[in-house]
C-alpha cells in the first residue's frame, strides 16, 4: 500500500507518458521534496506546472486550470498536494466550461460524462483520503458545495511518506484529526456497511495511535503509518460519506478561513454528544448504541462522557483550538450565514435528524 518515489518513476516510464501536466501548491511542492525530484527524475518529459494560487478551492480558479489543462493536452493530469490540489484536480479532469456551470454546482446537478485523462494523485497530506474518493469541494461565492461522480475518482494514486514528513504541524494537525473525524463519522452514517466499517476500523487503530506521535516526532514508520490511516478513511467515506461535523464545518472554512480538519474538530464532541444523547431517535438500519460501543473499544473508553473527553485531550495535544473567542468567531453575531451555510447534502447522511434549532445549540453549547 505504501510507494516509494521509484514507484513515481515507473509509473510514469511503464505507461509511457510524455506530457505531464503537473498540479501542486507553491510550498507543500517545494517542501515536501516532490519538487526537486520531480524535476530532476523527468526533465526530459514535456511539463506543465499550475500553481494554485488559492487556499480554498474556488470556481474561479477551476475554470483557469481547466482551461490550462486543455491547452497543454496532456497524456496525464499529475496531482501533487493536499486536499485542495486534489479536488482541483478531480474537478478540472470531469468538467466543460459552461455558462451556468455556477447554477449547476449549487444546484448539485452537474451532468457528469466523462473525464478529460488520466489521473494521477500523490497526497503530501495524511488527512482527506481524497485520492480514493468520488466527490471534490468547490466554493462558489464564498459559499462551499460538492462534487460528486464516479468520474471524479482519481484513476491512481500514489503514497509516498517522505512527501508528508516536512509539512508544518498546523497542516499535519489539521489534516489528521480530518482522517480521524471522517473515519468515526463513517461508522455512524446511515449509510455504512459492512466493507465501510472495516475501512473506518482499522483506519482508527492506527490514527488513535500514530496521529500525534506523528505531529511531535515525524519519520518515515509514523507517517507511512497515517498515510495508510487517511487512505482506509477515505475509502471508508467513499462508501457512506460523512455526516453532521463535517456538514456543520463548512461555513466556518468560509466565513472564517479555519482550515478544513481544524473546522471539522470545532463542534466534534457536541455533536457526537447530541447524536448519543438521540439514539432513541436514530433513523439507521443498525444498532447505533452497539456502533457507539464499537467506537468506545476502539478508543479505549467505557462511555461517552470518556470518548467526549479522549477527543478534546487529542485535540489539545494537537494545537487545535477550539476556543471561539480566540478564533475571533462570534456565533450569535454570524448565526444565520453559519447555518445557511451548513452543507445540508452531507447532513442528510446523519444518524439523528438534526434540525437548524438543534445546530444552534451545538454551536453555543459550552
Amino acid at each position: 500500500m505504501i510507494n516509494s518515489t521509484n514507484d513515481i518513476k515507473n509509473f510514469i516510464n511503464k505507461k509511457n507518458v510524455n506530457k505531464i501536466f503537473i498540479l501542486c501548491g507553491k510550498k507543500s511542492f517545494s517542501l515536501s521534496g516532490a519538487e526537486a525530484f520531480l524535476k530532476k527524475t523527468f526533465y526530459y518529459k514535456k511539463i506543465k506546472f499550475f500553481f494554485k494560487n488559492s487556499d480554498l478551492p474556488i470556481l474561479e480558479e477551476l475554470i483557469e486550470i481547466n482551461n490550462k489543462i486543455k491547452e497543454f493536452n496532456p497524456d496525464l493530469l499529475l496531482a501533487v498536494g493536499g486536499g485542495t490540489v486534489i479536488d482541483y484536480a478531480k474537478a478540472a479532469n470531469g468538467i466543460d466550461i459552461r455558462p451556468n456551470l455556477a447554477n449547476l454546482i449549487i444546484n448539485y446537478s452537474y451532468p457528469f460524462k466523462e473525464k478529460y485523462t488520466k489521473l494521477l494523485v500523490i497526497p503530501t497530506t495524511a488527512g482527506s483520503g481524497a485520492e480514493v474518493t468520488s466527490s471534490a469541494v468547490i466554493y462558489v461565492n464564498n459559499a462551499k458545495y460538492s462534487f460528486e461522480s464516479k468520474i471524479l475518482k482519481p484513476d491512481y494514486y500514489l503514497l509516498i511518506p517522505e512527501f508528508l514528513i516536512s509539512a508544518p504541524n498546523v497542516v499535519k494537525a489539521s489534516a489528521g484529526f480530518d482522517t480521524i473525524s471522517q473515519a468515526l463519522e463513517s461508522l455512524i452514517s446511515i449509510k455504512s456497511n459492512y466493507e465501510s466499517i472495516n475501512y473506518a476500523t482499522r483506519s482508527l487503530e492506527i490514527s488513535t495511535r500514530k496521529f500525534l506521535p506523528f505531529l511531535k516526532n515525524p519519520n518515515f514508520k509514523n507517517a507511512s503509518d497515517m498515510s495508510i490511516a487517511a487512505n482506509l478513511a477515505g475509502k471508508a467515506i467513499g462508501i457512506s460519506r460523512t455526516t453532521a461535523p463535517h456538514a456543520i464545518s463548512y461555513p466556518f472554512t468560509s466565513l472564517f478561513k479555519i482550515s478544513h480538519g481544524h473546522a471539522v474538530s470545532l463542534f466534534f464532541e457536541n455533536v457526537f454528544l447530541f447524536i448519543y444523547e438521540n439514539l432513541t431517535k436514530s433513523e439507521t438500519n443498525f444498532d447505533l448504541k452497539k456502533r457507539f460501543s464499537l467506537i468506545f473499544d476502539i478508543f479505549d473508553v467505557k462511555n461517552i462522557n470518556d470518548f467526549i473527553l479522549k477527543i478534546s485531550m487529542i485535540k489539545k495535544n494537537a494545537g487545535l483550538e477550539d476556543d471561539l473567542v480566540k478564533l475571533n468567531i462570534d456565533i450569535e453575531k454570524n448565526a444565520k450565514k453559519i447555518i445557511g451555510g451548513i452543507n445540508r447534502l452531507r447532513l442528510k447522511n446523519n444518524p439523528v435528524k438534526i434540525n437548524d434549532h438543534d445546530i444552534y445549540k451545538i454551536l453555543t453549547k459550552n
